[in-house]
């Protein structure tokens, strides 16, 4: 299978900018496979969709504030880390741009309290740093760090918490499961009042979500490994539901 085949033009006009307020009222299209008909609605007319016995399945991972701009120590040259995935207390796993400037044992300052040094790079673009910092780690991230928007989002983002599910609860991700995103309280309590049972799993969102496939066809593609949990009350919610024959729904492909 080619990759080329999954080709398709996307107008730069057409791609949302800022999210609308509230949530929920973003569009929702609909497509009945049956008849093959498309209709456009908002997304709080989700509820027209589910039913009592039906099982929605959510990814409550939280988005890290990952992509950390500093300064080489020494020439003040600019570089972006984005931070992947937390290897021991203070060493992660990143990708590092400009990624032929820094050599091992180099020094980056993203602020008077926190800096890193490149331990080694590995292959495609990834690498392993190691912090060092006064205070909590984590709040200095909250404080330097940037949401990791897509490149395709071009405008500032005002509120972090608006790149975060309503459920988000586990920090990890590199990259929001974003169709999870136009939820909101009311609605979810809503859909829970109609009978549907919620279920959360976790996946934290990888280098992959992030890496173009550079190969000619898919199979060829190497795909990132993503740590993933699902208890063991999740997935026979899950197998009886399916047994029964009720319709279950995972919100987004990393919930799928």
């Amino acid at each position: 299978m080619k990759t080329s085949d999954f080709d398709y033009n996307l107008p730069e006009e057409l791609i949302a900018q800022t999210p609308i307020e509230p949530r929920d009222h973003s569009r929702l299209l609909v497509y009945d496979r049956e008849t093959q008909e498309v209709s456009h609605r908002h997304f709080y007319d989700v509820t027209d969709y589910l039913k009592q016995g039906d099982v929605l399945v959510l990814n409550e991972t939280k988005v890290l504030p990952a992509r950390l701009y500093g300064k080489k120590r020494g020439t003040g040259t600019d570089f972006e880390f984005l931070l992947l995935k937390r290897l021991k207390l203070d060493v992660w796993e990143a990708i590092m741009r400009p990624g032929k400037k820094l050599k091992p044992g180099g020094w980056v300052d993203f602020g008077g309290d926190l800096c890193a040094e490149l331990l080694c790079k590995k292959e495609d673009g990834v690498c392993e740093v190691r912090f060092r910092y006064d205070g909590v780690f984590e709040e200095l991230l909250d404080k330097y760090g940037n949401m990791p928007l897509p490149p395709y989002i071009t405008k500032r983002l005002e509120r972090k918490e608006r790149y975060q599910t309503v459920y988000a609860k586990e920090d990890g991700s590199a990259a929001a499961p974003t169709a999870g995103l136009h939820f909101t309280p009311e609605l979810l309590d809503k859909i829970e009042g109609m009978g549907v049972t919620v279920v959360k799993i976790l996946l934290h969102v990888g280098l992959g979500t992030f890496r173009p496939m550079k190969e000619e066809t898919v199979e060829e593609h190497v795909m990132h490994s993503e740590y993933y949990s699902v208890s063991p009350q999740a997935a026979e919610t899950v197998k009886a539901a399916k047994r029964e024959g009720r319709l279950v729904v995972g919100m987004g492909t990393t919930s799928v």
